[in-house]
């Protein structure tokens, strides 16, 4: 468990930090850059009416989303996936002691949570592992 970031990554954390005064956790460069804020600093990095979010994407030029950390796993994997519906998260560890997060997502919201060729769904086994030690993900 643990992050390890690029230059990429470091350079736009500090441009977000600067210009949010929020912390940032956890930075993912995809077709969007994806920033981990702490927990309670949501409205912070957002700010009024937006205005912190957009300003962020005309200086990088490309289109941010913005995750709200949890110590809670369960909460952490539902804030991931939002705005896919999650009735029930249950995480057990498998005989060969590998940590699995079963997400019971509606019907509806199966292809939201899997995203585009299953980016939604890397992403959130990307970010589980680094702060969970949640290796897999299974949505029922």
């Amino acid at each position: 468990m643990g992050v390890k970031l690029g230059t990429e990554e470091i350079k736009y954390i500090n441009l977000f930090e600067n210009m949010t005064g929020a912390s940032v956790k956890d930075c993912i460069l995809q077709e969007k850059v994806f920033f981990v804020v702490k927990q309670g600093q949501m409205g912070l990095a957002i700010g009024r009416k937006g205005a912190n979010i957009q300003r962020l994407m005309e200086t990088i030029g490309k289109p941010i989303e913005i995750i709200e950390y949890s110590d809670d796993p369960e909460t952490f994997v539902r804030n991931i996936l939002r705005p896919a519906s999650i009735r029930n998260v249950t995480i057990t560890t498998r005989p060969d002691n590998k940590v699995v997060a079963t997400l019971d997502v509606l019907r509806r919201d199966k292809g939201l949570a899997i995203g585009p060729k299953g980016k939604n769904i890397e992403r959130a086994k990307t970010l589980m592992e680094r702060h969970h030690n949640i290796g897999d993900i299974v949505i029922m």
